[in-house]
């Protein structure tokens, strides 16, 4: 009796191990309406963590899985591709997949007494669940192996991000705005992708991007995919934030929540990317890039203004948080640099840097948020002196921030150092100049920050007091990553540059 026991309960963890492509998107999406359904807001945030603590280990494990043993395929409901939805998780998205879950589950700690004091509690259940359909989304969009899908995931994903930004407006009524150019930008962006993906169900009768790179490899590229690239290609980049399509960013993660802005800091812009790369490299394929010449013509030149503009624009701004989101865009730069190059050891670097910075941002906002939820504001006259009242908070902020300029030691430089060598490979020299100039530009924006918590005195009227443990903890964890990643590769290059062989290789190789 005991061994039939044992043996039934090994074939229902046999059953559910084969089931994980599914159920890492599932356990958040169903996990939303429960939280409304229990009705009970001081479960909300229990329920919220526990899914996303389930989705962490589910993409651990599928990252192992798939360093271990190659491409996982899921076939929805057993309708095989390509007439069936196709979940396909290799490394590329198993890293991303990683990311996703690990900063929601690391905010979501921090998030608890961060919400509590930014938002009403009324609204409580409400932002729980649209944090977990935006979870749900961004995890939905990084495992899907169908074009529609996508899409389908995008507006998820999106639809639950604005009303996220909203909730900011108990703070500030700006981020009624904020999150209504984000909605108007991100409808823009999201129409310009599905036409994208209609000319391409046009040219090849299917929506599975397997299927579709095999078509598109077997009949050449006419205009229709020609021009499905450039919708798809102009539509993702005004999700990643791409320079000038950014408009609607600084807002965004300005007058967010502060939870808010670690959680979509630290992901959001990362899953478009992984978006932007699986479209150009699985379905169009490099051969098609070389063709068209995107990346030398187009995401080169922007790659590097951005690099420069918006540090430029970081070292000037008088508010943290604004300070953050145009470095994020920076950063952005750095990884459409790594793309550009077109050579194994570039795509190691920007998938390795977006892993990187999604940490690394991720402790930053954390950061700020708790210096927010201390003194009110994130201007610099506002955390004037904090490093002497908030000391655990202030130095936390500090190595993420020699991170975020790429300091030895740090998960920053290692992707930077990539990048570098990605450059050189090439002889490439400016593009190492500019890398090198513009992290010199961070130095000048995070020493302001430095400046600010150290080098001024705080408001005398304000006594000695860190933040919550429940809020300093996530803070660490997420800054002690940043270092921990400087020196214990193995994971990060290695998931890192098994994606980006597949990626370089084409279709062939991810297959």
């Amino acid at each position: 009796m005991a061994a039939e026991t044992v043996s039934e309960a090994a074939r229902v963890a046999m059953s559910l191990g084969d089931h994980l492509p599914v159920l890492q998107v599932l356990v958040p999406f169903v996990a939303a309406p429960l939280v409304v359904l229990a009705g009970w807001r001081r479960l909300a945030w229990p329920m919220a963590l526990l899914a996303s603590l389930i989705s962490l280990a589910i993409a651990a494990t599928l990252l192992a899985q798939v360093l271990a043993g190659g491409p996982i395929s899921y076939a929805i409901g057993g309708w095989l591709p390509p007439l069936g939805i196709e979940y396909r998780v290799d490394a590329a998205n198993a890293f991303v997949l990683l990311l996703v879950s690990a900063v929601s589950s690391v905010v979501l700690v921090f998030a608890h007494r961060s919400v509590a004091r930014e938002i009403a509690q009324r609204h409580h259940t409400l932002f729980y669940t649209a944090w977990l359909l935006a979870l749900a989304g961004l995890l939905g969009v990084t495992v899907t192996g169908d074009a529609f899908n996508v899409f389908v995931f995008l507006e998820v994903s999106s639809l639950s991000t604005y009303v996220l930004v909203s909730m900011g407006a108990g703070r500030d009524k700006r981020a009624l705005s904020a999150a209504y150019d984000y909605l108007i930008m991100g409808t823009t962006g999201a129409t310009f992708f599905v036409i994208g993906i209609g000319f391409l169900y046009a040219a090849t009768g299917t929506l599975n991007m397997a299927d579709i790179a095999a078509k598109i490899s077997e009949n050449g590229a006419d205009r229709t995919v020609i021009t499905a690239f450039a919708f798809i290609v102009v539509g993702t980049g005004l999700k990643v934030a791409i320079y000038p399509l950014h408009l609607w960013l600084p807002n965004a993660y300005t007058y967010a929540p502060s939870a808010v802005t670690a959680f979509i800091g630290g992901t959001a812009t990362k899953v478009a990317v992984y978006v932007l790369l699986r479209f150009m490299f699985t379905v169009f394929q490099p051969e098609f890039l070389f063709d068209v010449r995107a990346l030398d013509l187009i995401m080169i030149p922007f790659a590097v203004l951005a690099m420069f503009a918006a540090s430029l624009i970081a070292v000037f701004q008088t508010d943290m948080k604004r300070m953050l989101a145009y470095s994020s865009i920076a950063q952005i730069g750095y990884i459409l640099l790594g793309i550009g190059l077109l050579s194994q050891t570039g795509m190691t670097a920007a998938i390795i840097h977006l892993f990187n910075h999604g940490i690394t941002k991720a402790a930053l906002f954390m950061g700020v948020g708790a210096l927010v939820w201390r003194g009110g504001s994130s201007f610099y006259g506002r955390i004037e002196g904090m490093g002497k009242i908030m000391p655990w908070t202030s130095f936390a902020i500090v190595i993420a921030g020699l991170s975020l300029i790429g300091v030895p030691g740090t998960a920053g430089f290692i992707s930077k150092w990539v990048l570098i060598q990605a450059a050189i490979e090439k002889g490439w020299w400016l593009a190492v100049v500019a890398i090198v100039a513009t992290s010199l530009l961070a130095i000048g924006y995070v020493w302001r920050v430095v400046e600010a918590l150290y080098m001024k005195q705080p408001d005398p009227t304000m006594k000695r007091g860190d933040a919550p443990a429940s809020m300093v903890i996530p803070i660490w964890i997420a800054a002690a990553a940043t270092v921990w990643f400087g020196f214990a590769t193995d994971m990060t290059l290695g998931a890192a540059t098994a994606a980006a062989k597949g990626f370089v290789a084409g279709f062939g190789a991810v297959h």
